[in-house]
């Protein structure tokens, strides 16, 4: 039988929660996921505060609300309330083409044409649209990027006459914060004829499920659906739709097309650095988009498998680093170029990649969110952040499956062995520090190298998890088994071996040999005192006439002077027989056995237990001193009379066997009833035998006893006198027995009386002076 489980339990129990953490990690659910976002959040904060080099060529212009007081005051030369007509947007992009900035970026939408605003006077006296106007300058400037979005898309009037559309959709996380965006979407873009076809009709384009040969659309509102045959290019038949096509048109054309719309941020920055956005290699599965340019240019993008990165979050609109201006002062020195004026201008936004959005305050006036570095900011710096990591190829990069899983797996067997192998406290401090260093290693390699390192389940689940279950394991097994072996061994052995025990892997109580020296001790005269304490206290009864309750209580309180007298002298050898390590086996009436060797390893097992005898001899010999001195008292009390006369106390001789051999050691008896870790065997009854042949206040020990004495300790063999073999019962041949002195040094009046009776009865001869 195995005190402790066995060692591959608890491996198999870490191996189960470790599998666990890992099957959670690769689930991302998402309670967990947020969770992790929530430390990346931390770590996003942290690495602003080491700032990284930014480009230098980006700028903002802000429509803010001193913006919006100076177009309502005119003081741009012009005026218009809250909501501007495009003229506004149009000579900003004419000043700023004017000032040769390289890319302007509109994070506005303009999703609609406005026929209800003011008509511009253009330079010959005509008036064309607010709409029109715009468009001129876009098409003028050459350099424009509009923002566009899948709900809200752009007239053609604006998307023909733009550089390029850049998609400005914000889709958040679900706790609402904004950390990724999609790297580009495709827009599927109807035929203007469908397009009108489907809202005269009430189809829902959005919700289009093409097939091959036909288009089926579901109307909105009810259950029916309109199928439109199309050949397998996706043409459809014009005619069918309407009843008369505008002239020139031809009746057969696509459907719809579908057209890859990039994140403005990238497209920003692809101007700077002549990247070719048509021809990207796109590797979703494999997590990567890679752009080319001129000159050898390359960016590859970390995406997830649906096409997002993380904005790797390094300027705010405000940021000192950015060439920044509302929009007033363009439109101001625009105002004033168009009054002839030559002298003052600047050209600050010299080939700067310009990004025009609002910070007015506003619920309709500016995109407002929150990111990992603010709870309530201006979403329109995602484009600078985007377009800054492209430039400077600076991305945050999710560490891969395999990767997270290989760290879980990492930390959890570490976590494993300094919870299995250390104590308990030592293993807790082991898992926190371990926490902590691996922590502090996920933050600096973000704020190093913009590498994002899973927290959660490496450090939640793989140590603080697998740390928590083991100890659980360990207060349920083997934490009870550490409570078993105290109860088997608290009583038997010292302190200090119990703690020993508590302390070895593996400790079999099974059984087993080994080689032990065996210790016999018997309180000599016990048995004469037992009958002379009884046979008295009947005395006392007859000559005084005592009879039912009275008598009983003297022979109880006879019976208890007798356990009394033989508990202590049973109690003084325990005490010895503990303080030298020694294992207590079992009291034998007035006899105690104990031995050595077992159940922890004692080289030196035979010189421990005879140095246990000689100094059980000696307490037994203080005791008895004392008894005598007592007994003086009492004889002067009972002189004196009143009362039951104080019998004398007994004093008691020990008689003491010891051998060394192999013997079987192990738990003896039932689970259910009662245990016993003993010692059985030959060499034990030996033993047994050399304690009956010692007589009083004698140590007996054997050959194989006295040879150990010679290796071990040469002065305690030193002590030790030969007597004549012996024959005793159950040995065929003679036993070589030896006499161990331990007379004390210092001399007491009543020696004489203590060891007359051990003289008497063939007793020792004291050839040795034992130092008291």
């Amino acid at each position: 039988m195995k005190l402790k489980p066995p060692r591959r339990a608890p491996v198999i129990l870490a191996l189960a929660v470790l599998a666990l953490v890992c099957g959670l990690q690769t689930a991302r659910l998402d309670f967990f996921e947020r969770l992790e976002w929530m430390t990346y959040d931390l770590r996003a904060k942290a690495a602003v505060h080491f700032p990284t080099p930014i480009t230098t060529n980006l700028a903002f212009v802000s429509v803010e609300d001193s913006s919006i007081d100076a177009v309502e005051k005119g003081t741009v030369g012009f005026h218009f309330g809250l909501y501007w007509p495009r003229e506004v947007y149009g000579r900003l992009v004419d000043e700023l083409h004017e000032q040769r900035a390289n890319t302007i970026a509109f994070d506005v939408l303009f999703s609609d044409l406005r026929a209800d605003h003011p008509q511009v006077e253009m330079a010959n006296g005509d008036f064309i649209s607010s709409d029109e106007f715009f468009a001129r300058q876009l098409r003028h400037a050459g350099n424009v990027i509009l923002g566009d979005t899948a709900d809200a898309p752009l007239p053609p009037l604006f998307a023909t006459n733009a550089l390029v559309l850049g998609d400005v959709t914000s889709e958040k996380d679900p706790d609402g914060v904004l950390r990724r965006v999609e790297a580009f979407r495709i827009y599927r873009r109807w035929h203007p004829i469908l397009q009108k076809a489907a809202d005269e009709l009430g189809l829902d384009l959005d919700n289009a499920r093409v097939t091959p040969g036909s288009i089926i659309l579901p109307q909105t509102g009810t259950t029916n659906v309109v199928t439109i045959p199309i050949d397998a290019d996706t043409n459809v038949d014009l005619s069918q739709l309407v009843v008369r096509l505008p002239p020139g048109m031809s009746p057969k054309a696509r459907a719809f097309t579908d057209e890859r719309v990039w994140q403005m941020g990238i497209v920003l920055a692809a101007q700077q650095l002549k990247l070719d956005l048509t021809n990207a290699d796109i590797d979703l599965p494999d997590g990567k988009i890679v752009l080319r340019g001129e000159n050898g240019v390359e960016r590859t993008i970390p995406v997830d498998h649906n096409g997002y990165f993380y904005v790797n979050w390094q300027l705010a609109v405000n940021d000192p680093r950015l060439l920044q201006a509302p929009i007033e002062n363009l439109l101001a020195q625009n105002y004033r170029r168009l009054n002839g004026e030559t002298n003052g201008f600047t050209d600050d936004f010299r080939d700067k990649l310009v990004l025009i959005g609002s910070t007015a305050h506003g619920n309709d006036l500016s995109d407002r969110g929150a990111t990992p570095l603010s709870r309530d900011t201006f979403l329109t710096s995602k484009y600078l952040n985007i377009a800054n990591s492209v430039i400077t190829d600076q991305f945050i990069r999710r560490a891969p499956p395999a990767a997270d899983l290989g760290i879980a797996a990492l930390l959890g067997v570490l976590t494993v062995v300094l919870t299995l192998e250390l104590p308990a406290f030592s293993a807790l401090g082991g898992a926190l520090s371990l926490s902590a260093l691996y922590t502090a290693l996920a933050f600096f390699v973000f704020i190093k190298f913009r590498l994002w390192l899973p927290l959660v389940f490496p450090v939640v689940g793989a140590i603080l998890g697998e740390h928590i279950v083991l100890v659980a394991y360990r207060v349920l097994f083997e934490e009870a088994e550490k409570r078993r072996v105290k109860s088997v061994f608290s009583r038997i052995v010292a302190p200090e071996i119990v703690n020993e025990l508590l302390e070895v892997k593996q400790l079999s109580l099974a059984g087993g040999l080994r080689e032990v020296t065996v210790y016999f001790a018997d309180v000599r005269g016990f048995t004469e005192f037992t009958d002379q304490n009884h046979a008295g206290a009947l005395e006392y009864i007859r000559e005084h006439n005592l009879a039912g309750a009275e008598a009983e209580a003297v022979i109880n309180e006879t019976a208890r002077e007798t356990l009394n007298t033989v508990n202590l002298y049973l109690s003084a050898l325990a005490d010895v027989i503990k303080r030298h390590n020694g294992t207590l086996d079992k009291y034998i009436g007035d006899c105690v056995m104990a031995f050595w060797g077992a159940p922890t390893p004692n080289e030196k097992h035979a010189s421990a237990c005879v140095r246990a005898a000689i100094d059980s001899q000696l307490a037994i010999y203080e005791l008895n001193l004392k008894r005598v001195e007592e007994n003086q008292k009492r004889e002067l009390e009972n002189m004196m009379g009143g009362g039951r006369p104080k019998p004398k106390l007994p004093v008691l001789m020990l008689g003491s066997g010891i051998n060394t051999g192999m013997a079987t050691v192990g738990l003896m008896g039932s689970v259910e009833h009662l245990q016993n870790y003993t010692v059985f065997g030959r060499e034990v009854n030996l033993a047994s035998r050399l304690e009956a042949v010692s007589g009083r206040a004698r140590i007996v020990i054997s050959e194989p006893t006295y040879q150990h004495l010679q290796k071990e300790d040469p002065g305690l063999a030193a002590l030790c006198a030969v007597l004549p073999p012996v024959k005793v019962k159950g040995i065929v041949a003679e036993v070589k027995i030896y006499e161990v002195s331990w007379r004390p040094t210092t001399a007491s009046p009543f020696d004489e009386e203590l060891f007359s009776a051990a003289k008497s009865t063939g007793g020792t001869t004291f050839t040795g002076i034992i130092q008291r």
